[in-house]
């Protein structure tokens, strides 16, 4: 009887746009795929090579094994690194053990590790901004020795910060991070520090991280509730989902179409939808079609952004 009471609802879904696949993301599973025709399987990813239960089980099914350790990889086998990067500790033990290394850091992310590597030889001391243990962090902090890195994530780590010299200071950010909580972060930063120098664009917040938040305060305006389709441990998809809430939007973060509550549908005449940046299109169609099924009557999408950014294949698979 509750289903059959929202059939009534005549509900209306509204998409973000731009949502789903980056070209970082698009590039890192392309580069598995590429490698798995080439070699066949089994071959290995350290770490997941995207944050998507999906998009993970479905490589796992074609021979990819996904692994935390290095040392957990047979010595000689194929090892490709995530789109999150790794620490330079992590190479060194993979080319210790004689793996065949195919690099599918999101070159954003590999832009912010050289920037970070650049810093350290012209001897300056440095701040990441981030969350904490998120694989991209560890990668980056990785990249010089303890102690030259510092790492921060809320007010209270800043506040309780302590470096070497205040004159001498610069500050890089995780790619992933929610705009308006990283601006809070660094204007902290710059008051407690005024001579700290940070990135051209005043933090390493990537174009898609940035393009899929504006269209989440955009589709804002237009909807009762929105869901966030990603996985839990997607860094950007929860921050979409922080930012419908701050928006004043009932949001939720949902793996897929399953893992839906009509219940939240009760009192929704426009329903919102986006995905996060690890997220594959199927799981979109998936949702709209459940939401139909609970009384959802059309579909729209409010222009947005498009995207034209392409990253391609690392050299070693380029045709």
């Amino acid at each position: 009887m509750f289903e059959q009471n929202l059939k009534y609802l005549e509900a209306e879904i509204i998409l973000a746009e731009p949502r789903g696949f980056c070209a970082g993301v698009d590039r890192a599973i392309s580069i598995v795929e590429r490698i798995l025709e080439i070699h066949g399987h089994p071959i290995y990813v350290k770490h997941e090579i995207v944050h998507n239960e999906h998009v993970v089980k479905n490589l796992q099914n074609k021979g990819v094994v996904f692994v935390n350790n290095i040392c957990d990889i047979p010595k000689g086998r194929i090892v490709i690194f995530s789109a999150h990067g790794v620490s330079q500790s992590v190479k060194n033990e993979a080319y210790k053990r004689k793996l065949k290394v195919f690099d599918a850091t999101c070159p954003l992310v590999t832009k912010v590790h050289r920037e970070v590597i650049r810093l350290n030889k012209i001897g300056r001391e440095i701040i990441m901004i981030g969350h904490r243990n998120h694989p991209e962090v560890e990668g980056t902090l990785g990249q010089v020795d303890k102690g030259i890195i510092h790492f921060v994530e809320t007010f209270k780590d800043v506040n309780s910060l302590k470096v070497n010299n205040p004159e001498n200071l610069s500050f890089v950010t995780q790619t992933t991070l929610s705009i308006n909580d990283s601006e809070l972060i660094i204007k902290l930063l710059r008051k407690k520090f005024p001579n700290i120098l940070g990135p051209k664009k005043d933090s390493d917040i990537c174009y898609a991280t940035q393009n899929r938040q504006e269209a989440v305060q955009v589709l804002s305006k237009s909807c009762d509730l929105i869901l966030v389709i990603g996985s839990k441990n997607s860094s950007n998809s929860n921050r979409l989902c922080e930012v419908a809430k701050n928006e004043g939007i009932q949001s939720y973060l949902i793996n897929d179409e399953s893992e839906i509550n009509s219940s939240w549908l009760l009192n929704s005449k426009r329903i919102g939808i986006t995905a996060g940046a690890s997220a594959p299109e199927i799981l979109v169609k998936n949702v709209i079609v459940q939401l139909k099924k609970l009384g959802a009557i059309s579909v729209r999408t409010i222009p947005g952004l498009k995207e034209t950014v392409h990253f391609p294949l690392i050299k070693e698979l380029a045709i």
